[in-house]
């Protein structure tokens, strides 16, 4: 029987995309398992779903705390922060635990998170076949500061080099094999010169169930809204939130706002929040959505056919915000120094003319062509 093994980096974005590919590979008689760390991963996974548990540090420092930093940083200092704080240690200190799995597991096809890097180097030291999954096209490209790229691919040579291996493979983040990138032209853009083992799929959300409780008694007839700012960011929209509230407190339209209540102030009688929503499941009871442009929540929200407010935060939010205008299926506002005004026109702008909501219909069914989680799990099979 084939197996297959997922390694995930700590970001429940990385690993909600593994989720529906990996039941799909289990139903059609695979074995399948995850590596990754038990306080992000398991309450993602199925009670009978195989985990291959790793350390909660990197390099010594917890991730919660690692998580918290990372919020509070913008633009290079991110960017900085990203890598040599938070990827390069943890493709480092991922290695043992992988090299366990994969002893343990005996897979016949690894898979790696772009920025699960342990999973590549694991993969090229024990000679498997191996593919790379990526969330975002902005993980095809290069970065526009010359100098800065040139130092990312410095980490990646000596990361390489402490692993034991040549660093000739300029982007061991990537498999030469196969790369699944869960996006489509339609949203990414068709300027891409890439190598014809890049796959575009579309987002993988099929059979990701929830439990999380909500009352849908409450919801109101009309108009409504779904507002996220991410798993990360939340903690930074205080101001966001109040500015949110002051603008549509006498707006027709219900907001569902998914936020840290203790960062929220009192609410007008139109807004419904809680700390956490079935995201996927409210796609369907919405007509547009808020968020940072993280790229789960982009993704999501076009594949049900939403156009969208953007309002990118940090990392690739920014070009995702790009794809999504460029597309056509929404608006972008200003994270930093962002107007009320801006804010309540956009929104009301997105629910009003229909132009955006063709848009991102287009995009759903570039998403429905490019076969998802279905299409990802066939080409994985084909590595064997």
């Amino acid at each position: 029987m084939p197996r297959f093994l997922f390694v995930v980096p700590p970001f429940t974005g990385h690993i909600n995309p593994t989720l529906s590919v990996g039941h799909l590979l289990a139903e059609r008689g695979h074995e399948v398992a995850w590596v990754g760390h038990e306080s992000k991963l398991r309450p993602l996974l199925a009670p009978t779903d195989h985990l291959f548990e790793l350390e909660e540090r990197i390099s010594g420092t917890a991730l919660a705390e690692l998580t918290h930093k990372s919020s509070t940083l913008r633009g290079l200092a991110a960017m900085k922060f990203l890598w040599e704080d938070v990827l390069v240690p943890l493709g480092r200190s991922m290695q043992p635990g992988v090299r366990q799995a994969v002893r343990d597991f005996s897979p016949d096809v690894l898979i790696a998170d772009q920025q699960a890097l342990a999973g590549g180097l694991v993969a090229r030291q024990m000679g498997l076949a191996w593919a790379t999954f990526t969330t975002s096209a902005a993980g095809l490209i290069e970065m526009p500061l010359p100098l800065v790229w040139d130092w990312v691919l410095e980490q990646l040579a000596d990361l390489q080099r402490e692993a034991g291996l040549d660093p000739v493979v300029e982007r061991p983040d990537i498999s030469e094999r196969l790369m699944v990138v869960f996006t489509t032209t339609a949203l990414a853009g068709s300027g891409h010169d890439l190598p014809d083992h890049y796959r575009f799929v579309g987002p993988s959300i099929q059979d990701r169930g929830t439990e999380t409780e909500f009352p849908w008694d409450r919801l109101r007839e009309g108009k409504r809204l779904l507002v996220s700012l991410g798993t990360v960011n939340a903690e930074r929209g205080a101001s966001f939130y109040a500015q949110l509230a002051e603008g549509l407190a006498d707006d027709p339209v219900q907001v569902i706002l998914s936020a840290p209540r203790e960062l929220l102030g009192p609410l007008p009688d139109n807004f419904l929040a809680q700390d956490y929503l079935p995201q996927l499941a409210l796609l369907s009871h919405v007509d547009a959505v808020v968020c940072h442009a993280g790229q789960n929540t982009v993704s999501e929200a076009l594949a049900h056919g939403r156009p969208l407010v953007v309002t990118p935060i940090k990392d690739d939010q920014g070009l995702i915000a790009t794809q999504v205008v460029n597309a056509g299926a929404g608006l972008r506002v200003r994270w930093g120094r962002l107007r009320t005004v801006d804010l309540q026109t956009a929104i009301r702008r997105v629910l009003a003319e229909p132009s955006f909501g063709e848009a991102a219909a287009v995009v759903q069914q570039s998403f429905v062509v490019a076969g998802g989680a279905p299409r990802a799990a066939d080409l994985l099979e084909e590595l064997l």
